[in-house]
């Protein structure tokens, strides 16, 4: 992938130079280093962003809709009879979004999975999909227990939780979505 090549050419140029040459050295930052870690948290900035940015403009839609309108006007949405905060509604849209920005932003750049077959297609999306949903059901138990502690602030529990998310979703990205042949004993063709 001509993202990988560009990325270890930028490395090898940095740690040329001789302090982070001996920084390089531990091992510990070795690792972090590698492409796979650093792609992934550079798309899961992306991804962070992709969701704060469509929460933002969500929470933005009820003012617009309704200039001059008080806060305590839209926060409850209605589908039928079921009321939803809408603080809720507009972190699953922005959840949602996220997920697809992040499965192609995965599969095609982190962990380089090259097999397109439709089996290989629905296993990997089907996976990505299951344990994102539960992600989303654990960090929006965190979400709701932050929204509790703190009330009348969003964006403290959200970022605390997107932390959270981003490691859980490596290592399941990592160890059960995307891995190589190799690992799971698996013949390679």
């Amino acid at each position: 992938m001509k993202l990988k090549k560009w990325y270890e050419a930028l490395r090898d140029r940095i740690v040329s130079v001789g302090f982070f040459k001996k920084l390089y050295a531990i091992p510990f930052i070795h690792r972090l280093l590698e492409y796979e870690i650093v792609s992934y948290l550079v798309f899961g900035v992306l991804t962070t962003l992709v969701n704060f940015t469509v929460c933002w403009l969500m929470n933005r839609l009820p003012a617009v809709l309704h200039p001059g309108a008080d806060y305590e006007t839209y926060v409850l949405f209605s589908v039928g009879r079921l009321p939803i905060l809408w603080t809720y509604l507009t972190n699953t849209v922005g959840w949602t979004a996220a997920v697809l920005f992040a499965f192609v932003t995965n599969k095609l750049f982190v962990f380089e999975s090259k097999d397109r077959s439709a089996g290989t297609l629905t296993r990997e999306l089907t996976t990505f999909i299951g344990a994102r949903v539960l992600s989303l059901l654990l960090f929006e138990l965190l979400l709701f227990a932050g929204l509790q502690r703190l009330l009348g602030h969003f964006w403290i529990p959200k970022i605390l939780s997107a932390v959270a998310n981003v490691v859980f979703n490596y290592i399941a990205s990592k160890l059960v979505i995307f891995r190589k042949k190799e690992e799971t004993g698996e013949p390679s063709c």
